[in-house]
């Protein structure tokens, strides 16, 4: 006799940038290139109290934003 176990699994299908639209090559539920996630949700002491934004950033678009940081990203290794 045969018993089976159901598994969902969610994989990634593609990725869009959300500055530029470009689309990101993702292969067997991995990205091909360098991709930024944010995923944050917002305090109390903000007016955007307990909301949740998420976006995904090309390298491009990445290096673009913190071009503009008077301090900048602190980088490692």
């Amino acid at each position: 006799m045969r018993q089976y176990q159901l598994k969902e699994t969610k994989e990634v299908k593609k990725i869009i940038c959300n500055k530029c639209g470009k689309e990101i090559p993702v292969v067997n539920g991995r990205t091909e290139e360098g991709v930024f996630c944010v995923d944050y949700t917002w305090g109390y002491f903000s007016e955007k109290d307990g909301e949740r934004h998420t976006f995904d950033l090309c390298e491009d678009c990445y290096d673009e934003m913190i071009r503009d940081f008077r301090i900048p990203v602190e980088t490692k290794g």
